[in-house]
């Protein structure tokens, strides 16, 4: 077996970001995922060549027009005999294409129908264009990321897209199918990245609940506002990221910097906490970011070098676990989770826009005339 997921079925109606890495999830894991490509960006014959985008990995890809008649009924055919669809259309596009959740549900009544958009399917904002900035922005997981006087900084595309977004259909989309597996029925998953993002703000609403954590950005625990939480720049302008918030580890952390017997404050004396990061600051500054490395290895002070993505497949712990791989020549990050009994792979580098087309729909029972007659027809390409 190939990944935890060995026969799942999944079609996937192609989509950008979050859909698509959903879709890596799964294919990762040993779903067989076929990706539904747009008709009009696949050529015939289709390239061959590995595709650039990443996300679309493990998959193979069909290119349907989805507004042909024949082409929205091969969609429909696919999902008959699959666990799960996902799309990742405004809300109202696939009705209007003939292939919503109602209809597919209605030719395969245990199928898990995977929704992703930013705002979710209903609310006064459900169709308003938006990216994950805003989403996150509206889920309250923007505003606390920053310094203290500073403006919130967006933390790339993580926390709604690929968090929030794709990590939660991914989730959602197992959950449901192993419920259609005890119960015999499918169901919808709205996943929605404002609510994934806010999902993943859980500790903070407790930390505020508990009164330990303060609405004034860059002054709390975990946002740069403690001296033992920070990014702290070296001497060849490295950095060094510093975690160490538990006693035992903080004192170690001051043993490496050599102010143990400095008689600093208090670990959790906040106001002395500027005072406290100046004075690591000082002293982070007095070596190279590999001399510090040197120094912190093996200790338990929760210090470790700020890789670049360049440099990060390079360190040791990475390349001994295989944190990266390389696929038809392209550097990547390996599947993740790790399975001990069925390990996740990635079966084929990302496919161009129909390029598996008759393969993958001869796998899925249509016979060669059928297939022929289809792409004489304009349905797939």
């Amino acid at each position: 077996m190939s990944g935890p997921l060995e026969g799942i079925r999944i079609v996937e109606l192609a989509g950008l970001g979050p859909a698509p890495f959903a879709g890596m999830m799964l294919a990762d894991a040993g779903a067989d995922v076929v990706r539904i490509d747009r008709y009009d960006r696949a050529t015939y014959p289709p390239r061959t060549e590995p595709h650039v985008d990443l996300l679309n990995r493990g998959r193979r890809s069909v290119a349907v027009d989805l507004k042909n008649p024949e082409g929205a009924e091969v969609v429909l055919r696919l999902a008959s005999g699959a666990d799960g669809l996902m799309e990742g259309f405004r809300p109202g596009v696939a009705e209007r294409l003939g292939l919503g959740p109602d209809v597919c549900l209605a030719r395969n009544p245990r199928l898990v129908y995977g929704r992703m958009t930013g705002w979710g399917q209903d609310g006064p904002m459900a169709s308003a264009a938006g990216h994950d900035i805003d989403y996150i922005a509206l889920a309250g997981a923007l505003e606390p990321i920053g310094r203290a006087g500073d403006r919130p900084v967006p933390p790339l595309n993580l926390v709604g897209d690929f968090g929030g977004g794709g990590m939660l259909l991914a989730f959602g989309m197992v959950a449901a199918m192993l419920s259609a597996r005890v119960t015999g029925q499918g169901q919808v998953v709205d996943t929605a990245m404002v609510d994934g993002a806010a999902a993943l703000m859980t500790m903070t609403y407790t930390l505020r609940a508990a009164g330990a954590w303060s609405d004034e950005r860059g002054t709390n625990l975990l946002d740069t506002g403690a001296p033992f939480y920070e990014v702290y720049e070296t001497s060849d302008g490295g950095f060094m990221a510093v975690g160490a918030i538990e006693p035992q580890f903080y004192a170690e952390l001051l043993d490496r910097l050599g102010l143990a017997d400095a008689g600093l404050p208090d670990q959790n004396d906040k106001s002395a906490w500027p005072e406290m990061k100046e004075r690591f600051a000082e002293v982070f500054a007095g070596r190279t970011r590999a001399e510090w490395e040197e120094v912190f290895a093996g200790s338990d002070a929760c210090v470790a070098p700020v890789l670049s993505p360049a440099e990060a497949p390079d360190h040791p712990h990475n390349r001994q676990r295989g944190t990266f791989t390389e696929v038809a020549g392209v550097l990547q990050p390996a599947p993740a989770p790790r399975f001990s009994a069925t390990p996740a792979t990635i079966r084929r580098p990302p496919p161009n826009p129909g390029q598996h087309g008759d393969d993958a729909l001869a796998d899925w029972g249509f016979d060669p005339d059928e297939i022929d007659r289809l792409r004489s027809a304009g349905a797939i390409r």
